[in-house]
Formats: C-alpha cells, structure tokens, sequence
C-alpha cells in the first residue's frame, strides 16, 4: 500500500473552529497559455463569499510564470493582489486586508498506481495592510483521471488534496485547507471544476469562511497549438 501515507494526510480532520457557519461559494477563472513544452504563463481571478453567492467578501488577481525543469518538477513564480472586505455583507468597507503578494513554488509530480500525486511548496512574501509576513504553504494532492482517452488525455478527474499553512512567528500554524473535486475536460482547451472546501483557520488575518461550493473554468492557449500535444489534466493550482 505505497498509496496509504497520502490518503491518511488527505484524511486528517480539519477540526472545529468559531469560523463563518454555512456554505460559501469560491469562484476562479484561470487562463494559461503555453509558450512551448516549458514555459508557460498564466493569469487568474478568483472571487469568493461567505454565504452562498451572498455576502461576497474577498477577491483576488494574480499571474506569473511556469517552467517546467523536469516532466515531475515544476517551478512557478507568480505574484498578485489579495483583497479582504468585512463580514456582513458584499465588500463591506473598512478592508480587512489589502494585500500584495509575490510567492516562488515548486510542485514535484509522480504517481502511486494509477493515481497521480502531487506535492507542492509554496513560499509567500505578503505586504499586508497590517506590515509584512511571510507564510509558507505545503500541499499533497491525488488525482484519479478517468473515461475514454482522446487527444492523448481522459476528459475526467477526480482530485483531493490536503494543505497546511505556517508562518515563521508564534504560533506558526495558520490553517489547514481540504479539498475534494471533479474535473471535466470537454477539450483541450478548456477544463471545468466543481468541487468542496473545508478550511480551519487557527489564526484568521486575512479571507475567512469554514466551507465552500468550488466552482472553476481553466482555459488553456498553445502558441503553435499543434506542436504541444496534451497528455492529462494538470493538478488545479486553487
């Protein structure tokens, strides 16, 4: 059972916390466009609330740059802006947090099986309205790609994932965020994602809310689209 230690992580129970009750929604819109079989760039907006597709609360943008070093090693730097408004109803001003970020990653690929796994390290450099954090951000994902193959890849995904976030002051737990979701791929170029969020926050300085409806479109530009086969879905970067 070479599988068992990532599906005990992705198992661990998020805990109970004071955190917003009821379902909120997260919604992302993602573009990518691949320069050739190793550089990519991508940009992407997210918007989320703490009821669902009420009380909307937090948005982000953010964009960057991705190489691929190896087939089971990615390296991305991306930056982007971080906005969190007040609880009690849609961008309740004062800001909770107006926040620029810059965060290097690196995401190691293999598979177990026929599932594929993914980890991922993440290191976060935040000007926040409350002075300067770092964070740093480790995720471990599994994928199951499923259906009839065309074009080189299945059209659909099932996906969990576990990730903990730490700072580098006391008391360096942040929060914990799992994640379970499913995938369409109808073409290449362009992918579908619904899915569930719980997080635990230990300590909240910025986006709140305990349980979401995940809801993406990831869309994907080849420049010479003919020359960059697509093989599976990528892990979803959330």
């Amino acid at each position: 059972m070479r599988s068992l230690p990532y599906i005990l992580l992705l198992l661990l129970p998020a805990g109970m916390s004071g955190q917003y009750a009821g379902m909120g929604s997260w919604n992302i819109l993602n573009v990518k466009y691949s320069l050739d079989e190793k550089w990519n760039l991508f940009g992407e907006a997210q918007i989320r609330s703490l009821k669902f597709y009420d009380d909307f609360h937090y948005y982000e943008y953010k964009g960057g740059v991705e190489f691929k070093a190896y087939n089971s090693v990615r390296l991305t730097l991306g930056a982007g802006s971080y906005q969190t408004y007040k609880e009690g109803g849609n961008f309740v001003l004062p800001k909770n947090n107006d926040e620029f970020r810059i965060w290097p990653q690196i995401t190691l690929l293999h598979t177990v099986g026929n599932l594929k796994v993914d980890h991922r390290y993440r290191s976060e450099m935040r000007f926040t309205t409350s002075g300067y954090r770092n964070r740093f951000r480790l995720r471990v994902g599994v994928s199951l790609p499923f259906g009839k193959k065309k074009q080189g890849y299945k059209p659909f995904q099932v996906s969990a994932s576990n990730e903990l976030f730490f700072t580098d002051n006391e008391p360096y737990f942040e929060r914990n965020r799992v994640m379970a979701a499913m995938v369409y791929k109808p073409s290449k170029n362009i992918s579908f994602q619904i899915g569930f969020l719980h997080q635990f926050d230990y300590r909240i300085n910025d986006e709140s809310g305990k349980d979401f409806l995940v809801t993406g479109i990831y869309f994907e530009l080849f420049r010479g689209q003919d020359r960059h086969p697509v093989t599976e879905i990528d892990p979803k970067d959330n």
